[in-house]
C-alpha cells in the first residue's frame, strides 16, 4: 500500500482511532518531548500538535506501536513483508535450467522492474510552496532534552550523491539547528553519506545535499534501514509500497527527492571548511551523545507542500517510537541474513533494552560443535551488525521475545567462563563506554544446548548468597533475581570507596557467591531500579573484555561467577579518559508544566512522567556525567 502524502497516512490514523489532535499550544521547547515520551512508553497514540507556535502542526509518535507501523508499510504484520522478501529472494536464488521455467520467472522480474524509482519533469508537490528566504526557525523544530545543544531535526531524510559514479545515498542523520539557514551535519564515520563526503573532500568539490521531510512514512523507514552501500533506498520504497517513489530535482542542485514529499531543505556542505562543534544530543542510548565536530550545512532554499505537516520524532530510554523502526529492520532484513550467510538463522530479535546494537538474540537450528561461534564471527562481520556489543545464540525451540525464558536458558545452559567468547571491532560511535572512540569489543554468549566436544554445564538452585554479607561488607544488594531463581546478583558499589576487583576476589574467597553464575556491578542508586533498566544501563556502560571478568582459584585459573562492570566509568576510578555522559531525564519544570496541561489536552488517563524513574541516575546538571 502506498500514500500519496503525509496528510493520507494521518487520515488513516485517526479513521483507525490511532492519533490524537491537540489544538491547544504545546511548546516545540521540551514540552512535546515529555507528552511524547510518556505516550510512548505506555503504547499511546500518534500525536498532531496543530497549535505550536508555528504555521505547520507537528505529528510524533506516528509510527510509535506495532499496528501504526504495520499500517505505514502497508501490512497486516512486520513479518508479511519478511515472507515477501523471501520468496523473491528464493525465486531470484533458484537455479533455472531449462527454457520453461526461466519463462515462468520473467512477471516476477517485471515485477521488481516497478519497483524503480521513477522521475517527474516540472516541479512535485513538495515546491507548491518556495520561501523566498530560507528560515528554518520558520518550522517547529524540537528542543527534546534539557541539556541539548539546542533544536533538533530529527526524522531528515537525508539525499547525497556519490561525486564520480552518482549513486544515490539516503539516510538519516539528526540536524542540530544554528540559525535560519545552518544546521550541523551528523553523519557517523561509518555511514555512506559520510563516504561521500570524503570523496567530495579529496576532489576538492562542495557537495550538494537536500533534506526531505514527511510524504509516504516508508520513506522515513528506508532512510534508516541498513540497505548494503550502492543499494538505492527508494527501490526498497518502492518494493514495500509495491508502487515506484516519483522523484523530482532540486531548484538549486541536481539531486532528486520525493516529489510528494512535505518540505525539502536544498543546501550544501563545504568539505574544506572547518567542522563546528554540535550536539550535545539526548539519544536513542538513553544517554546524551555529547558534542563533537561535524560539518556546516548551508541551506539555500526551502520548498514545502500546500498545507504541509512537520514530522518529528524523539529517542531516548527505551521504549521510543524508533523501537518499531528497528523491529520493522528486524524481520525486514531476517530472511537476507539467512538466505546469503546463514541458513541455519531460524529467528532474530534485538530486545528493548539493547537499544537496537548493544544486544542482540539469534536462534539456530544446531547440527555440529562450534556453530554458535561461527555465527558470532559472522554476523560481527555483516553490515552494521558491526556494531553489536552483546550477542547471544539459542537453540530453534526457544522463544527469543520471552524475556523470562532466555534469561533462565542463559542461566541453565550457559557456562561464564567456558561458554562465552570475546571479539574485537567497530563499535558505534555512540556507544560511549569503549575506551577508544568507535573502537571496543564484544561479547558472545553460546546457550545453545552442548554436543560432544563442546563444554557441559548443569545448574543448580543452591544460592547460599544472604543479606549478612551486606551488612559485613556495606555493600547494598537487589537479590530480586536470586529469590526467583535466577543465579544472578545485583551489587551496587562506589568505586571511589571500593578497590572493585578485589572485593569481587574477596566475595568469591568467603564463599558469599556460592551457585551464583553473574554478578552486575552498579553504582549504588541504580541498585533499586527496575531489572530490564538494570540491563539497559548495563549494557550501555561495559566494554566487554575490560569490564567483564572473573576471579581467580587458587591456581590462578578464572573461575565463575562472571562479574559485569555496569557502573558509570571515570578517569579517577577506571582510568577512563573520555568524557561520561548523563542520563536522560526531563527537568521538573516541564514535568510540572505537563502535568498541568494533561488534562486540558484530552490525552487520555493520566500518565506520570517516566523520567521520574530515572532521575536518581542523573549525575549532575549538563550532558556530562563524569569528565
Amino acid at each position: 500500500m502506498s500514500f500519496p502524502n503525509l496528510q493520507a497516512f494521518i487520515q488513516l490514523l485517526e479513521q483507525s482511532g490511532e492519533l490524537i489532535r491537540i489544538k491547544d499550544f504545546v511548546s516545540p521547547h521540551l514540552q512535546i518531548t515529555e507528552i511524547a515520551d510518556r505516550m510512548s512508553k505506555h503504547n499511546g497514540k500518534a500525536l498532531l500538535f496543530e497549535n505550536n507556535g508555528t504555521q505547520f502542526p507537528l505529528l510524533i509518535n506516528s509510527m510509535g506501536t506495532e499496528k501504526r507501523m504495520c499500517i505505514a508499510l502497508g501490512v497486516q504484520t512486520l513479518d508479511d513483508t519478511a515472507r515477501q522478501i523471501e520468496e523473491l529472494m528464493a525465486g531470484l536464488m533458484t537455479p533455472r535450467d531449462s527454457f520453461f521455467s526461466k519463462l515462468a520467472f520473467l512477471p516476477t522480474l517485471a515485477e521488481v522492474a516497478k519497483f524503480m524509482p521513477g522521475h517527474k519533469k516540472g516541479k512535485g508537490a513538495c515546491q507548491e510552496v518556495v520561501l523566498e528566504k530560507p528560515d528554518l526557525t520558520q518550522l517547529p523544530v524540537l528542543t527534546c532534552w534539557p541539556f541539548d545543544g539546542g533544536p533538533f531535526i530529527t526524522l531528515p531524510v537525508v539525499h547525497t550523491k556519490h561525486p564520480e559514479t552518482g549513486v544515490r545515498n539516503v539516510g538519516m542523520y539528526r540536524m542540530q539547528v544554528f540559525g535560519p539557514d545552518t544546521t550541523g551535519m551528523h553523519w557517523h564515520l561509518h555511514k555512506n553519506s559520510a563516504a561521500h563526503y570524503r570523496e567530495y573532500k579529496r576532489l576538492g568539490l562542495r557537495m550538494p545535499v537536500a533534506v526531505a521531510l514527511g510524504g509516504d512514512p516508508v520513506y522515513t523507514y528506508c532512510a534508516t534501514a541498513p540497505l548494503p552501500e550502492n543499494i538505492d533506498e527508494y527501490m526498497l520504497a518502492g518494493f514495500l509500497r509495491k508502487k515506484k517513489v516519483e522523484l523530482v530535482k532540486c531548484l538549486t542542485s541536481d539531486i532528486e527527492v520525493p516529489a510528494d514529499a512535505d518540505f525539502i531543505i536544498e543546501g550544501y556542505v563545504d568539505p574544506d571548511e572547518d567542522l563546528i562543534l554540535e550536539g550535545p544530543f539526548g539519544d536513542h542510548t538513553g544517554f546524551y551523545s555529547l558534542a563533537d565536530y561535524y560539518p556546516v550545512f548551508y541551506v539555500t532554499c526551502i520548498t514545502h507542500r500546500k498545507e504541509a505537516i512537520y514530522p518529528t520524532t524523539i529517542v531516548g530510554i527505551p521504549p521510543q517510537e524508533d523501537k518499531w523502526l528497528g523491529k520493522a529492520t528486524e524481520r525486514i532484513f531476517l530472511p537476507l541474513i539467512k538466505l546469503s550467510m546463514l541458513p541455519e538463522i531460524e529467528d532474530m530479535v534485538m530486545p528493548d533494552e539493547g537499544v537496537f546494537h548493544n544486544i542482540v538474540l539469534v536462534k539456530i537450528k544446531k547440527t555440529y560443535p562450534g556453530q554458535a561461534q561461527k555465527v558470532m564471527n559472522s554476523l560481527w562481520g555483516a553490515g552494521q551488525m558491526m556494531f553489536n556489543k552483546i550477542l547471544v545464540v539459542t537453540d530453534a525451540d526457544i522463544d527469543l521475545n520471552d524475556s523470562n525464558a532466555v534469561a533462565r536458558l542463559i542461566c541453565n545452559q550457559v557456562h561464564p567462563v567456558d561458554d562465552v567468547v570475546f571479539n574485537r571491532g567497530p563499535v558505534d560511535v555512540l556507544d560511549h563506554s569503549s575506551s577508544r572512540f568507535a573502537l571496543g569489543s564484544k561479547l558472545g554468549i553460546d546457550a545453545t544446548t552442548k554436543l560432544p566436544g563442546e563444554s557441559v554445564y548443569e545448574s543448580s538452585d543452591d544460592f547460599t548468597f544472604n543479606e549478612t554479607h551486606s551488612e559485613l561488607l556495606n555493600l547494598s544488594y537487589n537479590f530480586s533475581l536470586v529469590h526467583e531463581k535466577f543465579p544472578v546478583l545485583i551489587i551496587g558499589i562506589d568505586k571511589s570507596e571500593v578497590k572493585f576487583q578485589a572485593l569481587h576476589q574477596k566475595l568469591y574467597e568467603t564463599g558469599a557467591l556460592k551457585g551464583i553464575n553473574w554478578v552486575i556491578y552498579v553504582d549504588p542508586e541504580a541498585v533499586g531500579i527496575r531489572i530490564p533498566d538494570i540491563v539497559w544501563l548495563a549494557a550501555n556502560n561495559i566494554d566487554p573484555s575490560r569490564d567483564c571478568f572473573y576471579a581467580k582459584d587458587g591456581n590462578e585459573q578464572p573461575v565463575m561467577p562472571m562479574a559485569v562492570d555496569g557502573t558509570g566509568k571515570s578517569l579517577a576510578a577506571d582510568g577512563f579518559k573520555r568524557q561520561w555522559p548523563n542520563v536522560l531525564a526531563m527537568d521538573d519544570k516541564t514535568i510540572q508544566e505537563v502535568d498541568v496541561l494533561w488534562n486540558k489536552l484530552n490525552l487520555g488517563p493520566f500518565i506520570p512522567s517516566p523520567s521520574l524513574n530515572y532521575k536518581v541516575l542523573v549525575k549532575n546538571e549538563g550532558a556530562v556525567a563524569k569528565g
